[in-house]
């Protein structure tokens, strides 16, 4: 398995708010129809689980576990290219002092791995500063 982190960012909120927001992908659907170029289509979701299309692409995911106020861990749900592991790791250092840090573990051949290691890495930095920005407001 492939190992991607991101770096550890910093959020002015409490776990127990970042927690219970990411942990229901039902609050995901307005940021689902925020995806540029309508890339992203045929969102639905539940509590535990999402299905959408990107770029034509079949994609589910389902969390596999939920530790209160701490970590997420995320799978794919159906047709995925390759077993993943998603995890979101949240230590609240004081009260509205949270530190998260984004985890990708991906079961990638080699030529897979060349190409999307960079993109993965960049994405989940990314994905991991717009989180902080949306919830230190």
């Amino acid at each position: 398995m492939t190992e991607i982190e991101s770096k550890v960012v910093s959020i002015r909120n409490s776990a127990e708010v970042v927690f219970r927001t990411l942990s229901d992908f039902r609050n995901f659907n307005q940021m689902a129809t925020m995806v540029p170029d309508g890339q992203l289509t045929d969102w639905t979701a539940d509590e535990d689980s999402c299905h959408f299309k990107i770029k034509g692409f079949d994609v589910g995911l389902k969390f596999v576990e939920k530790e209160p106020f701490k970590t997420l861990k995320i799978t794919g749900d159906g047709k995925v290219p390759f077993e993943f592991f998603f995890w979101i790791q949240l230590k609240e250092v004081a009260p509205y002092d949270l530190r998260m840090k984004l985890t990708v573990h991906a079961d990638l051949n080699f030529m897979m791995k060349m190409m999307l290691k960079g993109k993965l890495q960049t994405g989940i930095d990314q994905m991991a500063d717009q989180i902080a920005m949306a919830f230190s407001r």
